[in-house]
């Protein structure tokens, strides 16, 4: 097949951009000596010295293609999704939320509590901002604040490294779960009607019968059906992402998952022409440079990979950095059996590109490397991260069980670590074979060290930072790249070839063998921002490049306000 050039897509809803942009984060345990608890004073400064820290962006498509039951059902996707932004506030504060708003000083710090859905600036390693505060709990509310690891690994309850259960006390403190389906009940009723409505005014039938079960699978913790039923559709313009997600909320042991919604307008023309990059994972699987026994498991041949205009982010995917690509089910069975399914958001992933990773290659790169930074390259990137996340292996070898049960709360850092650096690895094997413009892998070399400048921005605190700290400091000790005098960084083209390969096996060997102590090793040592990056990350600051973008969403910005629902 002829190599494929990304060019650059059409954004229409975001012809005139202003923005900033990053991945969503993705805590790791969070350090145990808490921050200095801020005066309100300081609250005060600390979100005025923040403000320009999110762009403001419309979150918006062109609708006009759709008639009005296809505008309607939107609507009442839209308004399920915002269901989850309060599921999502009692994951996050374990308290009343207006009597934290209370306790903010000022319009700007309450405006940050709400951004934040809590007291900690998600974007400057969950720093406290509200006076009083402390450190945020490693296990947030899903978790009695006074339980240890070592109680919670001596509990006898079947159920409790589930994704979808609380941990309580009962009246003689002893531990015991409570599914999500009972904790947050009155919400999930709400959010399942909207859906089961939704379904009813679905054109496309096996999108209907999608949403009807997922409603059921609220209501009832099992997930399972409906993800399988997800990944089976193919024929559906309009999607939803819905439900506890991901667990990188979980902090103590990466168990939990918190809840999202994210409403989706499917690139039907550059959806067909990325499609068949998933029919090349077998061939890739079988290339990955590692011992053949960490590469032995066959992905799924049956995923696929869309590219979307985003039009709503509810619940987790909307606090603090937001995410560009998305790729699910995180069910291992599903994988397995059915792959997953890659989904590039264009429209963000576009404002990200101008308003942020290309202001900082301008601050970080060197200048006679800068022409190799381009947004096909970071598409590709992007886009090749998530599909490399059905790469690699997902249970042990010792077959004890899943290499997520075996890294526990590093699992999440060192699966995000293998899929930037087995993205890197497909963008380069692909371009060998063809399937790619050769004569622009160089682009995607100095992107992806662009990309990694951008997101270190968030700190190393969370799953994405430990991951991006592990491949900055491991390629830095092999040459990958150079800093000149002026500050800028260089990439070595060779060298960073033999890094991403040494890293790559590196990283599958420790998932394969479920490797905890090595993961942990690793972390620590690599993990870490020194100071010489510290300081070039502060540049970027005074350079008031902003860290992440914010959205201005919902029925009204899309243009449905009269397609709003009657239900309470």
């Amino acid at each position: 097949m002829p190599a494929l050039s990304l060019r650059p897509l059409a954004f229409a809803c975001l012809a005139v951009i202003a923005l900033a942009a990053c991945q969503r984060q993705a805590p790791e345990p969070a350090a145990s000596t808490a921050p200095a608890q801020p005066a309100p004073d300081a609250a005060s400064a600390y979100a005025a010295e923040h403000a320009g820290d999110y762009a403001r962006v419309p979150l918006k498509a062109d609708l006009s293609k759709f008639d009005e039951r296809t505008r309607q059902m939107i609507a009442r996707l839209v308004e399920a999704s915002g269901v989850m932004n309060a599921i999502y506030w009692k994951q996050s504060w374990d308290g009343d939320r207006d009597q934290l708003l209370a306790r903010a000083p000022d319009a700007a710090t309450r405006e940050l509590v709400e951004v934040n859905f809590g007291p900690w600036d998600r974007l400057n390693e969950d720093k406290p901002f509200i006076a009083g505060v402390g450190a945020r709990p490693p296990g947030g509310p899903f978790y009695p604040v006074d339980m240890t690891k070592e109680e919670f690994e001596a509990a006898s309850l079947p159920d409790k490294t589930s994704n979808y259960t609380l941990l309580r006390r009962d009246a003689a403190g002893k531990l015991i779960t409570e599914p999500y389906h009972q904790a947050y009940r009155a919400e999930l009723e709400r959010a399942a009607a909207l859906l089961r409505e939704a379904s009813k005014l679905s054109a496309d039938q096996a999108f209907a019968s999608y949403l009807a079960m997922r409603a059921d699978a609220l209501l009832s913790d099992d997930f399972r059906p409906s993800d399988l039923a997800w990944m089976d559709m193919k024929t559906n313009p309009v999607d939803v992402v819905i439900g506890p997600i991901e667990t990188y909320e979980d902090q103590l042991f990466g168990y939990k998952a918190a809840y999202e919604g994210l409403v989706l307008i499917k690139d039907i023309e550059w959806s067909q022409k990325l499609a068949r990059f998933a029919k090349l994972l077998p061939a890739l699987q079988k290339g990955l440079p590692v011992d053949g026994k960490y590469k032995a498991e066959t992905p799924g041949s049956n995923a696929d990979l869309n590219a979307y205009q985003a039009v709503y982010y509810g619940g987790n995917a909307n606090v603090g950095a937001k995410t560009i690509a998305i790729n699910l089910p995180n069910d291992e069975e599903v994988q397995l059996k059915k792959g997953t399914r890659r989904l590039q958001l264009e429209n963000v992933m576009k404002a990200k590109f101008d308003a942020i990773l290309m202001p900082i290659a301008q601050q970080l790169i060197a200048q006679d490397q800068l022409k190799h930074v381009t947004f096909d390259a970071f598409f590709e990137d992007v886009m090749f991260h998530e599909v490399a996340h059905g790469l690699g292996i997902k249970k042990t070898l010792d077959g004890k069980g899943t290499v997520d049960e075996a890294l526990k709360e590093y699992a999440s850092s060192f699966e995000e670590g293998k899929a930037d650096i087995l993205g890197l690895y497909m963008i380069d094997a692909l371009s060998e074979q063809g399937e790619l413009d050769k004569t622009k892998l160089m682009d995607g070399y100095v992107t992806f060290l662009a990309g990694i400048l951008r997101s270190v921005r968030f700190g190393a605190a969370d799953a994405h930072g430990k991951a991006n700290m592990v491949r900055f400091n491991f390629f830095a000790e092999r040459g990958a790249f150079t800093r000149d005098a002026d500050g800028r960084y260089r990439v070595d083209f060779e060298k960073m070839r033999s890094a991403m390969n040494a890293l790559s096996a590196k990283l599958l060997t420790v998932q394969g063998d479920g490797d905890y102590a090595e993961a942990k090793r690793m972390t620590a040592t690599m993990g870490v921002i020194k100071p010489e990056l510290a300081s070039d990350l502060a540049r970027l600051k005074d350079a008031k490049i902003p860290v992440d973008i914010r959205f201005d969403q919902g029925l009204e910005v899309l243009g449905l306000s009269q397609y709003a629902s009657t239900q309470p």
